[in-house]
Parts: C-alpha cells; structure tokens; sequence
C-alpha cells in the first residue's frame, strides 16, 4: 500500500509539472532566477516563446549568468538589442520535444526556432549539435560552445525544458569563425581570391583547410592565379546542401561548387575527403557547417587516395613544397582565443578531432566562450544584467 501511495503521489507530480506552463515552470526553478528577472523586461518575447508547443527550451542557468557577467565580453555590455535578445533565446529553443534520454553518442543536429535571416543563413532554421557523452548530456553551438544539462525533463505544457550551465553561441559567419578556428590562410585565400566580396549561398558546407596545409603547400601558391585560387577554393565548398559529419558514409561523392566530386574515405573513426583528413567537423556557421582539414584539395588530382594508416598525408599539388611562411595571412586579423578542439574522433561528438586545431584534456570544446561570442551575448544584457550583478 505504502508503495502504492508513492507511485501516485509521483504520478500526481508529474501531472502538475506538465500543466505548468512556461513561465510557471521557469519562475518555479530556483536554478533559473536570473533568468527569471532578466526575461521580466522582455514580456513580448515571454508571450512568444510561451505561445510554442512541443518545443524543448535550454534555459541558462544561474550559473551561465555567472560565467558570462565574469568572462571577456562583461566590461562591454552596451544598450540592449532586442532583435538580438530575440534571436538568442529563440536559438534555446529546440524544435520537438527532446527528453535527455532521446540524446544518444551519435550526434544530432537539432533545428531550433532561430529563423531569422540576420542571423542565420539556412533554409531551416538554424540548429545546434546535441550528444551524450557518458552520462553527460551536451549541447554544441557556435564557436564550438558547450553547454551541459545540469538538469534535465523539466516538463510544462508545450513541451520539456533542460537546465544548462552555458549560453549558446549564436553560430557566427565564417569569417569571423575562420578567424576563432585560427584558418587565417583560409581567409586570406578567400578575400585574395575576390570570392568574399559576394553574398555567400545559403545551406553550404565548406570544408577548410588549416593554417598548416597552405603552409605545405606553399611553394605552389606564390604565383598563382585569381581564376585558379577560385577554382582551387569552390573545390572545398558544396553549395545546397548542409553535410554534417553523421550524413557522411565510405565511398560517398559529393559534387562541389567548381563542380567537381570529393571522395568521402571513412576506416575506422577517421574521415578523410580525398586525401585529407578531417580534424575538427561539425563547426557551426550562419551559412552551414565547417569541417577543418588537414591538406588543400587540388581540383585537378580528384582521384588521390588516403593512406589510412599514415600519421599525415603528401600534399595533393605534387612537387609542392613548405613555405617558411603561413601564405595569404597578411593583414588577417588574429584570433582573440582560438579554439581548441576536444580528443573525441572526427566522426563523434561536438567538433571533435583526432589532431588539428589545438589540444584539449577533454570534450569541452572550448573552456570559456569565446570573445566574439561571449560579446555578442553580453550585450544583450545592457541594463538587466547591471541589475542582476548587483
């Protein structure tokens, strides 16, 4: 009997849960406090984001608050934006209704509610990577963000909310990521090459080489053409089509912007696109996704194989040689912290790598938002966040 009683006082509890609504149900959670107050001057916004159904919200945590008022972009909170405001907490908001248990180590990419066109470059909306490690539940945003549920299936009428310990980070265009991922050679390709100076196509997937393949293959790159840099660069971009790394499988072609097809090898955790490996995938960007990799890819040696057992790959451009310095990085600004990548392979979770981009003790992405993000969010908080630091 007494076991009974229990099973129904549970029963009755998550019945009163879920007849929460939104706002009962964040007001109700002391872990949510500040964002309590900070939604308060936002009423309009409350009223829109409590009119969704069978929505998951991540819902910043007091502790998120106090990451982002103590981290690099508090000294520079100005007048609040609420065009920005909007699309950062649409951006929390998951299409569907995730429990935590629906987020297995295969990552998912999630579209979110952020469909704004300021903001976001894809068709769909724009989306965040979501992954279990361990029993850790995790949610990647722009600049490689991690946010990790401290509290999971918080129900309400329209749908579950999850408590995280960090703000998502609006994904970024890919200049300014290029410049966080420290792919500076990259950037510098693309504006030497004229090809920045038109809108970029929408739902695109670009796979980057890194500061260190330019520098391979350097001695090949002193005189060459605009029109072949073009051709060189729309070798690395699928226009159309957003590819993350779980859409990739062996023996796969995908026809890129110059037309021709790369070549997906995958043995074992490791991905290759021809002869290069992928070090760091699934870098979210306004325009799509960023795979980082290790060697330029050369239109006109389409049929290079990997050797999959080898530590590093020879350059695609036969003859190349190193430069003693990175090319195309003059007057390319410098990262402000660039990104490390976690330890996980390039097929798992959260951006992960093998090697590339920088070292890291774990799957964090990154320690701390980055600078360009973290501004980005704290100057929503203008005088809110004065308040709620006092």
């Amino acid at each position: 009997m007494h076991l009974k009683l229990l099973s129904l006082a549970a029963s009755a509890s998550l019945v009163a849960a879920q007849s929460m609504n939104l706002t009962a149900a964040i007001t109700s959670n002391p872990n949510l406090s500040n964002l309590t107050q900070y939604l308060g001057f936002y009423p309009q916004i409350v009223q829109t984001l409590s009119s969704l159904t069978n929505i998951t919200l991540l819902a910043p945590s007091n502790e998120a608050f106090a990451k982002l008022l103590s981290g690099p972009g508090a000294s520079q909170v100005n007048a609040q934006d609420k065009s920005l405001v909007t699309a950062l907490f649409t951006y929390h908001v998951l299409d569907g209704t995730y429990f935590s248990t629906d987020v297995t180590s295969k990552p998912a990419f999630i579209p979110t509610a952020l469909v704004d066109p300021v903001y976001t470059n894809l068709t769909s909306g724009q989306v965040v990577e979501a992954v279990r490690s361990g029993k850790s539940v995790d949610f990647y945003s722009g600049l490689l963000q991690k946010a990790t549920v401290t509290q999971a299936n918080v129900n309400f009428t329209g749908g579950v909310i999850h408590v995280i310990d960090n703000f998502l980070t609006i994904p970024q265009n890919i200049s300014t990521t290029l410049v966080e991922l420290n792919d500076t050679s990259a950037l510098g390709a693309i504006a030497q090459s004229g090809l920045s100076s038109g809108p970029l196509p929408a739902n695109l997937t670009a796979f980057i080489p890194n500061n260190e393949a330019f520098k391979a293959i350097g001695s090949a790159l002193g005189n060459i053409s605009m029109e072949q840099l073009q051709g060189i660069l729309g070798y690395h971009i699928v226009g159309d089509a957003v590819v993350y790394s779980t859409m990739l499988t062996n023996g796969m072609n995908i026809t890129t912007l110059a037309k021709g097809d790369i070549h997906v090898t995958i043995d074992g955790d490791n991905v290759f696109v021809n002869s290069a490996k992928v070090v760091i995938p699934n870098v979210l960007i306004k325009e799509g996704v960023v795979h980082v990799i290790d060697n330029v890819l050369n239109p006109l040696n389409p049929d290079v194989k990997p050797n999959v057992s080898a530590s590093t790959q020879k350059p695609a451009f036969s003859g190349a040689s190193s430069a003693s310095n990175v090319p195309f990085t003059s007057g390319i600004p410098t990262p402000s912290s660039a990104i490390t990548s976690p330890t996980a392979t390039a097929s798992g979770a959260g951006g992960a790598s093998s090697s590339g981009a920088g070292t890291s003790s774990s799957t964090s992405g990154i320690a701390m938002p980055m600078k360009t993000g973290a501004v980005g969010v704290a100057a929503l908080f203008g005088g809110a966040a004065v308040m709620m630091n006092m």
